[in-house]
């Protein structure tokens, strides 16, 4: 990999700005000074350091967003603020995107990274990852309502596999309930259509996880972290290089 590459990547700053680090020799690989762009390394073996700091490379990113309503899950779009644009600079620059979407009005537990082939399998019906929303609803959810959700909903164009339907509250006076709905789909607006389909509607959604992740307590709206050691581990049920 070539030096500037490997800069760029670490976030140090544009081609450009690399360059002229390199330049003012503030960069050192294993322990010389570089001042070349076109210096080729070996990120896995050589040791580059920033002004003294030891730079470690990583192929892989990975960060739990709380989405906000009002953000698109996307990498980008000219009217809306994207998930990317809640994280740090290096996301952009690695080209971290989005594990599967949440619609624009609902929030909660979103993954991004770059690696691909832990995307795919994440979001592969052959998975059956479970994902956990919250919802609040208009309308008192019930023992049939529960039922109709274990049998399998039938949408006007799918038929929703077999899914969890627990009831955390009702709101006997305004009719409301607070319900968790446990999925192994993603199709588009399916909790939403569901609980539609047993003659409520959603007015609030959150996902609270998705397989082994859970959104992390502490997380504000718009509040992101990389994934922690513990949960890189949980990911490697999935067999995927992490």
């Amino acid at each position: 990999m070539r030096l500037d590459k490997f800069l760029v990547e670490n976030g140090i700053g544009s081609r450009t700005e690399v360059k002229a680090i390199l330049k003012k020799k503030h960069i050192a690989v294993n322990g010389e000074v570089e001042i070349s762009p076109k210096c080729h390394i070996d990120p896995l073996v050589d040791q580059v350091f920033y002004n003294g700091q030891l730079l470690v490379y990583e192929k892989f990113l990975y960060y739990m967003l709380h989405k906000p309503a009002g953000v698109v899950s996307a990498t980008e779009d000219v009217q809306h603020k994207t998930v990317l644009d809640c994280l740090d600079d290096l996301a952009r620059t690695k080209g971290v995107f989005p594990v599967g979407r949440l619609d624009i009005d609902t929030e909660g537990l979103l993954l991004l990274t770059n690696n691909g082939q832990l995307a795919h399998a994440m979001l592969s019906p052959k998975k059956h990852v479970d994902k956990v929303y919250q919802a609040e609803v208009e309308g008192i959810m019930t023992t049939e309502d529960q039922l109709m959700f274990q049998k399998g909903i039938a949408l006007s164009d799918h038929v929703c596999l077999p899914a969890q339907l627990d009831i955390i509250s009702v709101d006997m006076e305004n009719e409301k309930s607070l319900v968790n709905i446990t999925i192994q789909e993603g199709k588009f607006h399916q909790v939403k259509r569901m609980v539609k389909a047993c003659g409520k509607e959603v007015i609030y959604l959150k996902r609270l996880s998705m397989g082994p992740l859970w959104l992390d307590s502490r997380f504000k709206k718009g509040d992101w972290r990389r994934l922690s050691e513990k949960e890189l581990s949980s990911l490697e049920l999935f067999d995927v290089t992490l």
